[in-house]
């Protein structure tokens, strides 16, 4: 409880401050995800709502800002169009069916993510190679920043066009003052948050100088909405009773939700991982799992789109100073605040000074060191970090996070293979010994193989794990294959400084194998520490 309340704020001021800040950056994007997916503005917002708000006070990563995604969004899209044509279809039509089926789907990720933490997956996070991180960043803040250029469009006659012309010219300098603003101001003081100092400058220029520009408000309603104004998030009671619609569905559903699922945890986890970075913490990835289902099963159940991790919003905050649960719990209740007394004024806020934010993001975001070090680091890491960054963009965060691991274990596993060495020498009374050097598994177990010449060795062979060690139940597999073979050409075979765990299984699979195992042997390297202690004694 005492740890629970230092990271609820060590620093209410900023905490605050900055909550307010990420609170604004939410609003556009929000809405932008939940147009993305097909849904009303106010889905997406009460999904930010309820995820920024669950995962902030249980979350495993105080500061970490969670929310409605576009990772999330463009992998439910699918099934919501199935989902609402059809509903159209029926003999009793039911409009937004689509939405219906996302709301159950949500609680099939929440369950999915809750197991995850409960197994304890969360810290596999760790497990993933630095240019796979870089290349997530790097992709990530791409991304952002193809995501910003829709904004410099706008409707004419209904169809979406580049702006041209004063407009344009407009818009460039609202975003570059913006940028200037939070360059400049943390040069003089760090007491405010800069983001949200420029977003009040650009809102105050733009309103009191009558300047006509894209707003939060005209956003919503050319994507089709209506506004943010809205009510409390209401219990969707009725959702069981959409089950039956589902029928001969369930592949869609099932699968739509293993892919939320996965999307929503490794973003969020990796989204952890670099909070953890920016901010020398630790946060829990295994207590994020849980934070984060259970974000999403209330979100369904209220009627919000879900969501995982933001680390565009994420970074604002820290950045801003928010390290604290408190400012994420600030975020989004001052959001929800926004949907009930303040759409009128949030409306308000320029597409532009939002825009200029999420660019100073993108350049905080991107690793520009990954351009000094890409032919100062192994080639197969450079391919690695340069792969994942272009899937990043080209397909998604998870399939490019998956794809980055599989490329660094396959360069991993090839450069081990071919490590496993074998010192051969004959000892006095005409033994010969080879002594393996390496780690014995799977992708070296042709290479150990190679090592011996079963037919020309003497009676008396000796393997020496003395420097390596067998790592997985192809290498044990390797080592009683080649055992056998001594054996059953009548010689002497004795394997000698096998770890504990090898033996083991060694014996529990052959039990004759008790013969050829040397049990009690003084290892060399340690004899001269043993002499001594002989001494003291």
């Amino acid at each position: 409880m005492i740890q629970y309340i230092k990271n609820l704020t060590q620093d209410p001021k900023s905490d605050i401050l900055s909550g307010l800040t990420v609170a604004l950056a939410l609003v556009p994007e929000a809405v932008a995800f939940a147009f993305v997916a097909g849904l009303d503005p106010l889905v997406g917002l009460y999904g930010a709502f309820f995820m920024g708000i669950i995962t902030a006070v249980f979350g495993g990563r105080p500061g970490m800002i969670s929310g409605a995604t576009g990772a999330m969004a463009v992998v439910m899209v699918h099934m919501i169009s199935e989902g609402n044509a059809v509903g159209a279809a029926l003999d009793e039509a039911i409009p937004n069916l689509g939405l219906q089926w996302l709301l159950i789907t949500l609680l099939i990720v929440g369950v999915i993510q809750i197991f995850s933490g409960l197994l304890r997956l969360g810290k596999f996070v760790r497990l993933i190679p630095h240019p796979v991180m870089m290349g997530f960043v790097n992709g990530l803040a791409i991304v952002i920043f193809l995501a910003q250029l829709n904004l410099f469009k706008e409707t004419i006659d209904g169809t979406q066009q580049w702006m041209t012309g004063s407009d344009l010219y407009i818009m460039l300098g609202l975003v570059g003052l913006t940028m200037l603003i939070m360059w400049l101001l943390p040069k003089l003081t760090t007491k405010i948050p800069s983001a949200l100092v420029a977003i009040v400058v650009v809102a105050a220029v733009t309103i009191l100088g009558n300047i006509d520009v894209s707003t939060v408000g005209s956003f919503i309603r050319d994507g089709g909405g209506s506004g943010l104004e809205g009510g409390l998030p209401i219990f969707q009671g009725q959702l069981f009773s959409m089950i039956p619609t589902i029928s001969g569905h369930w592949s869609l559903i099932l699968m739509t939700a293993f892919l939320l699922a996965a999307v929503g945890l490794i973003e969020s986890l990796m989204t952890l991982n670099l909070v953890d970075e920016l901010t020398d913490t630790r946060g829990s990835g295994n207590r994020e799992c849980l934070a984060q289902g259970a974000g999403n099963i209330i979100s369904g159940f209220f009627g919000g789109m879900g969501g995982c991790a933001m680390i565009g919003q994420s970074i604002i905050n820290v950045n801003s100073g928010g390290r604290g649960r408190l400012s994420g719990i600030v975020a989004s209740v001052t959001l929800l605040c926004f949907v009930l007394f303040g759409s009128a004024l949030i409306e308000q806020i320029p597409i532009a000074a939002l825009v200029g934010v999420m660019f100073m993001v993108v350049i905080g975001t991107f690793a520009w060191s990954s351009f000094r070090i890409l032919n100062k680091i192994p080639i197969p890491d450079a391919i690695v970090l340069i792969a994942v960054s272009v899937i990043t963009v080209w397909q998604d965060l998870a399939i490019a996070v998956i794809a980055g691991v599989i490329m660094s274990a396959l360069v991993f596993a090839w450069k081990n293979a071919t490590m496993i060495r074998a010192r051969k020498h004959t000892k006095e009374d005409g033994t010969k010994v080879y002594e393996i050097w390496g780690p014995l598994f799977f992708g070296s177990v042709q290479n150990f193989n190679s090592k011996f010449t079963v037919k020309d060795d003497p009676e008396q062979v000796e393997i020496d794990f003395i420097e390596s060690k067998v790592s997985d139940h192809s290498g044990i597999e390797a080592l009683r294959n080649i055992a056998n073979k001594y054996i059953d050409s009548g010689r002497s075979i004795k394997v000698s400084h096998l770890s504990t765990e090898c033996k083991a299984l060694l014996i529990k699979a052959n039990p004759e194998w008790e013969n050829y195992i040397e049990h009690d042997v003084n290892d060399p390297r340690y004899h001269v520490m043993s002499d001594i202690l002989a001494d003291d004694v």
